[in-house]
């Protein structure tokens, strides 16, 4: 399997980070951060199996509307054609695997959940810790992209594959010593924006003068990222300059 510099920094960073004692939220937060720019990728959503109640919870989510996740919790997972095919693989799968993308697209779940966010093309990964019936889920990665991209491919399926079983090892390392899952995150200080650790690089970049360009290549990704990334600041923070990002990043307390 060949990698490019960007996917090898990518795997870097998601391995370093599922080797740190998080919690069961954070590091499907985290890893989902990582995986958009791994995998070039629009969306990411992950929620945990309850095979209890029979539907998906605790929800983490990046470029998604939340008003739209909360009707799939309310009403669309109970109308997904697709999701518990792809749970049934237990390995990264592509949505067209398990349904064509033409009938895909003729569906409510296509048309009134996911075209709202613009969801096209999609990739699922389900962990569990086990096998066989007895298995229990610990948490699952949902990856889309818009319809101007690509669908994904058996590359993009091998780059989830080598990142597996690290993250069932920190799934099943946080569930046995963290807090509850789905627990929240605290609540960041008063006048301090809810910045990812990625989010704070970039602005930090910003700060420092630095171009889209120039940001991109200092932390490996794409230039489509890094704007992502600069949306989420504006939405998060209000600043609609770059000039208000880098007075906001001098105001952050650190440590």
């Amino acid at each position: 399997m060949i990698l490019s510099t960007c996917e090898t920094t990518a795997l870097a960073r998601i391995f370093g980070l599922l080797a740190e004692d998080l919690g069961e939220r954070e590091v499907r937060l985290r890893v989902g951060e990582t995986l958009l720019d791994l995998l070039q990728a629009d969306h990411f959503a992950s929620f945990v199996w309850d095979a209890g109640s029979g539907r998906f919870d605790h929800a983490v989510a990046l470029q998604m509307d939340p008003v739209n996740l909360a009707r799939y919790d309310a009403w669309y997972q109970f109308r997904d054609p697709i999701t518990l095919q792809l749970q049934a693989r237990r390995h990264a799968t592509a949505v067209s695997e398990v349904m064509p993308h033409a009938a895909l697209r003729r569906t409510e779940f296509f048309n009134d959940f996911l075209a709202r966010d613009g969801l096209h093309w999609g990739i699922n990964l389900h962990a569990f810790d086990g096998v066989g019936a007895g298995a229990q889920a610990l948490g699952d990665l949902r990856i889309w992209r818009g319809r101007h991209r690509r669908e994904f491919d058996a590359h993009d399926k091998a780059l989830l594959g080598l990142i597996e079983p690290a993250f069932i090892a920190a799934l099943r390392r946080a569930r046995a010593c963290g807090p509850p899952r789905g627990a929240a995150a605290p609540d960041p200080p008063a006048g301090r924006p809810a910045w990812s650790p990625r989010e704070l690089a970039v602005a930090d970049l910003v700060a420092r003068g630095l171009t889209d360009k120039g940001i991109a290549r200092e932390l490996a990704i794409s230039v489509s990222s890094v704007r992502t990334y600069l949306r989420r600041l504006a939405e998060k923070s209000g600043a609609r300059r770059r000039a208000e990002v880098a007075s906001l990043i001098a105001r952050q307390p650190r440590g």
